[in-house]
């Protein structure tokens, strides 16, 4: 029992994280968004509005302690606006209510105080970008007639590069990918996220959303590129702010924004992706 305890520990060194808790909240998460999107898709819709405002309070609060005093709820009521927008005006409702909510956003900011408006207005932008706009893709893909099969594969793509970015990073992690930025992050964790996505994705394009293997296997190329991409902006923003984690309410993760940093840059790549083979009837 202490030998198991030894490995486990040695393992959460240098990972970064705890193993067990991180597993149980990452099957605790599956669960709610594969019971919510096959037998209620207007749940599945509550259950990504509740965590990007979860995302945007640990945002602004971030914000806030490196000196960036930014209005959490005029900014969790653009993003609800954006959120409801995509859900019932599609890609181009996402459009037409992320220009009207950051110029409205902006004129607020600069009514309630006109101090280091620059500073604070470029928060925001980023942040309704970053959060809302981003997670409205992720509506785009469940609002749809095989919802759930593409959900599906978003959750395998971006699966199957956490894991086993992690899991290789673990056993043969020696080179570091951005030490400045994810100093647990190496290029053979990068090598078994890539192995392991590309074939991910040929299964999942071929069995839940009926499409030829090799598309899947080349959008599964393109998901750890997004995925990974993801996860270090999010690093990046952290290190900029000073801060470890953007929250404690996953434990083993941190915060929302901690769990669904590669969704949110894999999202709109899948969807994109997804249209195009829909366009040329691939």
């Amino acid at each position: 029992m202490e030998d198991i305890h030894s490995i486990n520990d040695a393992i959460n060194k240098k990972a970064g994280r705890k193993l067990i808790p991180s597993i149980l909240v990452s099957l605790s998460i599956l669960l709610l968004v594969f019971g919510t999107i096959y037998y209620a898709p207007i749940l599945f819709g509550a259950l990504i509005w509740l965590a990007i405002m979860l995302a945007i309070r640990e945002i602004v609060r971030a914000y806030k302690s490196a000196g960036i005093d930014l209005p959490e709820r005029a900014l969790q009521l653009a993003g609800t606006a954006l959120l409801v927008s995509a859900w019932y005006g599609r890609v181009s409702g996402l459009a037409v209510a992320t220009a009207i909510a950051i110029p409205n956003l902006l004129v607020y900011l600069l009514v309630r105080n006109s101090k280091d408006f620059v500073k604070r207005s470029t928060a925001a932008t980023f942040a309704i970008f970053y959060i809302p706009f981003l997670a409205g893709f992720l509506l785009l893909l469940a609002h749809h007639e095989n919802g759930g099969g593409r959900i599906l594969t978003l959750v395998v793509l971006v699966s199957c590069n956490d894991t086993f970015a992690y899991l290789s990073g673990v056993l043969f992690g020696k080179h570091p990918l951005a030490p400045h930025i994810s100093p647990k992050k190496t290029w053979e964790g990068l090598i078994g996220a890539l192995i392991a996505t590309t074939v991910g994705s040929a299964l999942a394009f071929r069995f839940a959303l009926d499409s030829e293997w090799w598309l899947g296997a080349g959008i599964g190329v393109m998901a750890v590129i997004t995925a990974t991409s993801g996860d270090l902006i999010e690093s990046a923003v952290k290190r900029d702010l000073a801060i470890k984690d953007m929250g404690a309410i996953l434990p083993g993760h941190g915060g929302i924004l901690d769990r669904i940093d590669s969704v949110l840059f894999t999202a709109p790549a899948v969807w994109f992706a997804l249209e195009l083979i829909k366009h040329f009837n691939w």
